[in-house]
């Protein structure tokens, strides 16, 4: 079985491809074929040496959270039934990363397996296991009105295709910021009523003041969003592909709300309310770009450069 795994931190350069024994479920455990393997901002931080007091990775180690494939077996205490099902499924309980997504065999926690409705695709239907339950839980948390205006930065990333279309249909005025010409000609796709390029100077200052913001970026682009929101507004972050999260520097007259987990069993919820949401076409989260497993070092350094649009995937 072929794995991308790392023995060293670094540059895209590290990830190396190389074989290993097929993987065998343990108790509560299933074996995915994987088709598909996301790739998050999050791996190429890792990958780098970022976040060890966080997740304490032991090297060498495969990268992944996230795959969609067929259930090849399962482990004691599994029902039968998952085996040949289409699923998504996370590598790890909420909250952690146990990684083992860049393979072509994945062994994932039963509890972590989200079967796909009949006639989605399956690598479609990853991005809700992630960027969808996010998106779900953070608007949940957002509780926008009607005629409010809201601000999403990172807005042509894999979230962006969730939150936009969602708020959009909710009465509030989207306002989209992502970085150069074809980032905001898809954010205007998704249903963005404004676009602003924050890879301009001063880039906030033809703006309305906003009353939500979801802050995808963080660092000075978050600062710069989270000092144009009103008093009385909400700013949401969740992400820091600038380099940090924003906020820390509370304002008395904004609610500053980090990323939130509920407990598991509220948190499993996520996934399959944004598979629903997939299955009834209500949204499109389109997969911007794919790489075959073997050059997931050029998906790397892609998202590394802020070349990609939307969901980047490792396929077989």
């Amino acid at each position: 079985m072929r794995v991308v795994r790392i023995a060293r931190f670094g540059g895209p350069e590290v990830l190396e491809l190389v074989e290993l024994p097929e993987p065998v479920a343990g108790p509560g455990e299933v074996v995915i074929e994987v088709e598909a393997a996301e790739v998050l901002f999050l791996d190429t931080q890792l990958r780098a040496g970022w976040g060890q007091e966080y997740f304490k990775l032991e090297l060498p180690t495969v990268l992944g959270a996230g795959v969609a494939g067929v259930v090849r077996s399962v482990g004691p205490g599994v029902d039968a039934v998952l085996v040949g099902r289409r699923v998504i499924a996370g590598t790890g309980g909420v909250g952690t990363y146990n990684g083992g997504g860049y393979a072509e065999q994945s062994v994932v926690p039963a509890t972590e397996v989200f079967p796909v409705p009949n006639g989605l695709e399956l690598r479609t239907a990853l991005a809700a296991l992630h960027d969808g339950a996010t998106a779900l839980s953070q608007l949940d948390l957002a509780a926008v009105s009607p005629g409010q205006r809201v601000l999403i930065t990172a807005a042509a990333g894999s979230l962006g295709s969730w939150l936009i279309p969602l708020l959009s249909a909710t009465g509030v005025t989207v306002v989209g910021a992502a970085r150069g010409s074809a980032k905001l000609d898809r954010v205007r796709e998704l249903g963005a009523h404004e676009v602003v390029d924050y890879s301009a100077p001063g880039w906030t200052g033809g703006l309305q003041g906003v009353d939500v913001v979801f802050d995808g970026a963080g660092g000075e682009i978050g600062r710069a969003a989270y000092a144009i929101t009103r008093p009385g507004g909400r700013f949401l972050g969740y992400g820091a592909a600038s380099g940090d999260f924003a906020g820390a520097d509370h304002r008395d007259d904004v609610t500053v709300v980090g990323i939130y987990q509920p407990d598991p069993v509220a948190w499993r919820d996520l996934p399959r309310r944004a598979l629903q949401l997939l299955a009834d076409r209500r949204l499109d989260p389109a997969i911007g770009q794919t790489f075959p497993l073997a050059e997931a070092a050029a998906a790397h350094a892609a998202i590394e450069a802020r070349t990609t649009v939307g969901k980047t995937l490792l396929v077989r």
